[in-house]
C-alpha cells in the first residue's frame, strides 16, 4: 500500500474510533430523551481544589446530532487540544451553554462545596433555554424545578458533561492567566492556583494575596503564623 493511502487508512480508522466513542458518551443523553427529557444539560466545575482563585462551573446543552470529535474529560486533554475544543464547542450555532463563577470571598464565606453548587446553579440560570434534565458530574444538584441525575465520573462518561468540563476548565484557566498579570509573583498562569510546590514556596515567601482562599488549610496556617 502506498504511504499516502496507508496514512489515509490510519486516519480513517482513528476517526471511526473517535466517532464510536462519541456515540458511547451520548448514551446518557439518548436515554434521557427516550424518557421525554428533550433538552439535557451537562454540568461540571473547575477549581474546587486550588488554594487560589474562583470556582467556575459550566452548563452545556448539545444538539441531538453533534459530531465534534475529541471531546473528553477536560483533565485528559492537552491545553492545546482543550483550547481547540473550547472554541469549536462555544462557537457551534446549536450549542447552548452558560458559565457560573463564584469568587474567593464567597468560597471562604460558605465553603467550597456550597460555592461549587452555587456556581453550577448560576451556570444553569445563564442558559438561554431552560433544560428539562440536569446531568451533573459527581453532585446531586438541588435545583428548585429541574430534575437532576448525579453521574460519578460523568466528565468521562457523558458527552454534555464532558463538553461542560472543557468550557469550565478553559474559562477558569484563562481567568487565572489574566489574574497572573496582577500577582505575577505566585505563578498563577502556570499552576492556575493549585497547591504545587512552586506555588506553596511563593505563598510562604510572599504571604497570601486577595486571590488566596483563606479558609483552605495551607493559607489559613500562614495567616495564623
Amino acid at each position: 500500500m502506498p504511504p499516502q493511502a496507508k496514512n489515509k487508512a490510519v486516519s480513517s480508522a482513528a476517526e471511526e474510533i473517535e466517532r464510536k466513542k462519541l456515540r458511547q458518551m451520548a448514551t446518557y443523553e439518548k436515554e434521557a430523551r427516550k424518557q421525554g427529557y428533550e433538552l439535557v444539560a451537562g454540568i461540571d466545575e473547575a477549581g474546587r481544589g486550588p488554594l487560589a482563585g474562583p470556582v467556575v462551573a459550566a452548563a452545556c446543552i448539545l444538539p441531538t446530532r453533534f459530531s465534534i470529535l475529541g471531546i473528553d474529560d477536560s483533565k485528559k486533554l492537552t491545553p492545546e487540544k482543550r483550547a481547540q475544543l473550547f472554541q469549536k464547542i462555544t462557537s457551534h450555532p446549536q450549542v447552548i451553554y452558560g458559565v457560573g463563577i463564584v469568587s474567593v470571598e464567597v468560597i471562604d464565606e460558605i465553603n467550597i462545596l456550597q460555592a461549587t453548587i452555587q456556581a453550577m446553579l448560576n451556570a444553569v440560570n445563564c442558559l438561554k433555554n431552560q433544560p428539562h434534565l440536569l446531568l451533573v458530574d459527581g453532585l446531586q444538584l438541588p435545583h428548585a424545578s429541574i430534575p437532576c441525575q448525579k453521574i460519578i465520573g460523568g466528565d468521562a462518561l457523558s458527552l454534555c458533561i464532558a463538553a461542560a468540563s472543557i468550557i469550565a476548565k478553559e474559562t477558569r484557566d484563562r481567568l487565572m492567566i489574566e489574574l497572573d498579570r496582577q500577582w505575577p509573583q505566585y505563578g498563577f498562569a502556570i499552576h492556575k492556583g493549585y497547591g504545587t510546590p512552586k506555588h506553596v514556596e511563593a505563598l510562604t515567601e510572599f504571604g497570601p494575596c486577595p486571590l488566596h482562599r483563606k479558609s483552605f488549610a495551607p493559607v489559613k496556617s500562614l495567616l495564623k503564623a
